[in-house]
C-alpha cells in the first residue's frame, strides 16, 4: 500500500495528539477507571480526526479507508489499550453504518455531532448470551404505532455510562435470526434506560464499561437505520473495518513493548553482563519484529482490498486473528524478560499483557474468525471452494 504526504500528515496529526492530549494522562485515567471523554473527543472533533472517511456535507474528511487505518495504527502508541479502544468505538463501530444507509435525519442529529465531537456513542451488539454469535441475541423492538418499543439488554458496552446515542442491534420481528435484526438509533437519555456499576474488567481499565437495560424504552421508527430487517447484514458489513481497525491498532502498540523491553534489556544485567547479550534474547526480538511486520503486511494487503472496493473479509478475518494471537505472544515473551518487575501492575508491559487479550475476544472471537476463513477456503464439511 503507498502512502501518500496527505496520509504522512495524517499520521503526525495522530501522533502528536497522542504524545501531547493522551499519554501524560494514562496513568491517571487508568487508575481512575475513566477518562475525560467528552472533553477527548471534542479535541479530537476540532482535528476531523473523528471523521477522517465519513462524508463532507456532515463534518467529516471524505477520505478513504487508508486514511483511517493510519490513524488507527498511530493511535496504537497510546501508552494504554482502554483510550484508543473507545476512540475506535466512535470512528468504526458505531457510526459507520449512519454513515452508509442512515437517513439525512439520523446523519444530522447524530452522525455530524459524533464527528465533531459533540456526541460521545456506543455499539449495542454483544449480550449475556449473545456474544460473537449475534444471531443469538434477544433484545426486541416491537412496532407500537410509529414507535418502537426495546426491551432486553446489552453487556460489555464501551463507552456507555457517558455516552450520548447507542447504536443498537435488536430483532425486530419473528423472522429467521439473519434476517429479523435492524439497527436502531436510541439516546441514551431516553426514559427506561439504565445500566449496571462498571463492569471490573481484567485490562482496558480506562474505558467505562457497562451493561445496558431497556425497559419499555419507546423511540421512533424513523431512528431505524435503513430497511427493517437488514440490520444483520449491516453489522456483517461494520464488522470487517472494526476487524482491520483491530489489527491495525495492534501494530505500533506491539512495537513499542519490544523497544521498551529491548532498551530494558541493554539497562538490566545478569552475571555480569546485560541481558541485551544473550543471543537467546537478541534472536528473539528479531522474531518477534518479523511477526509484527508480518501483521503489518497482511493489514495494510486487507486494507488495500477493501479501498479498491473488493471483498477483504477472508483478509481483515486474518488479520485480526493474527493481532489477537500476535499481541499474546508478543506481550507474553516480553514481560518475560523483565522479570520481576513484569509482573507489577503498573509496569507497562503488564498493562499490555491485560490489554491485548480482549484482542482475540472482542469483535468476533478467534474461533469465528478461523471459522470464517475456513469457510471462504472451502474446507468445511461438505463445502467446495468453487
Amino acid at each position: 500500500m503507498k502512502f501518500t504526504p496527505e496520509h504522512k500528515a495524517l499520521r503526525k496529526t495522530v501522533r502528536d495528539f497522542v504524545e501531547k492530549e493522551l499519554n501524560p494522562y494514562i496513568d491517571e485515567w487508568e487508575e481512575a477507571g475513566e477518562y475525560p471523554i467528552h472533553e477527548v473527543f471534542k479535541k479530537l472533533g476540532n482535528l476531523g480526526l473523528l471523521g477522517i472517511q465519513k462524508p463532507e456535507e456532515y463534518g467529516g474528511m471524505g477520505l478513504d479507508y487508508s486514511y483511517n487505518l493510519v490513524a488507527a495504527e498511530e493511535f496504537g502508541r497510546t501508552l494504554c489499550g482502554g483510550v484508543p479502544l473507545s476512540i475506535g468505538v466512535q470512528t468504526d463501530m458505531c457510526t459507520p453504518a449512519i454513515a452508509r444507509f442512515g437517513s439525512d435525519e439520523l446523519k444530522r442529529d447524530f452522525l455530524a455531532p459524533a464527528i465533531a465531537g459533540d456526541m460521545v456513542g456506543c455499539i449495542g451488539v454483544s449480550e449475556v448470551g449473545a456474544g460473537s454469535d449475534v444471531a443469538g441475541l434477544k433484545t426486541t423492538a416491537k412496532k407500537d404505532g410509529d414507535d418502537y418499543i426495546i426491551n432486553g439488554s446489552k453487556m460489555w458496552i464501551t463507552n456507555s455510562p457517558k455516552a450520548d446515542f447507542i447504536c443498537l442491534l435488536a430483532n425486530t420481528s419473528d423472522d429467521k435470526p439473519h434476517k429479523n435484526k435492524s439497527l436502531i438509533v436510541v439516546p441514551m437519555n431516553s426514559p427506561g434506560i439504565s445500566f449496571s456499576n462498571h463492569l471490573n474488567k481484567l485490562g482496558m481499565r480506562s474505558t467505562e464499561t457497562a451493561q445496558v437495560f431497556f425497559d419499555d424504552v419507546r423511540v421512533p421508527q424513523r431512528n431505524r437505520i435503513g430497511a427493517e430487517g437488514t440490520g444483520f447484514m449491516m453489522q456483517m458489513m461494520q464488522f470487517q473495518e472494526e476487524r482491520m481497525w483491530a489489527a491495525a491498532n495492534m501494530i505500533l502498540a506491539l512495537e513499542g513493548c519490544v523497544e521498551k523491553t529491548i532498551e530494558y534489556c541493554r539497562e538490566r544485567k545478569t552475571f555480569g553482563q546485560p541481558l541485551i547479550d544473550n543471543q537467546v534474547i537478541h534472536f528473539r526480538f528479531a522474531e518477534l519484529q518479523t511477526e509484527i511486520e508480518a501483521l503489518r503486511a497482511l493489514t495494510y494487503e486487507a486494507c488495500e482490498l477493501h479501498v479498491n472496493g473488493k471483498d477483504a473479509t477472508r483478509l481483515a478475518s486474518m488479520a485480526k486473528l493474527k493481532a489477537g494471537r500476535l499481541g499474546r505472544e508478543v506481550t507474553d515473551s516480553c514481560l518475560q524478560y523483565w522479570g520481576g518487575m513484569g509482573y507489577m501492575w503498573d509496569n507497562p508491559l503488564s498493562r499490555a499483557y491485560r490489554d491485548v487479550r480482549l484482542a482475540s475476544i472482542g469483535g468476533g472471537a478467534d474461533e469465528i474468525m478461523l471459522g470464517i476463513i475456513c469457510k471462504m477456503m472451502g474446507t468445511l464439511p461438505g463445502k467446495r471452494k468453487d
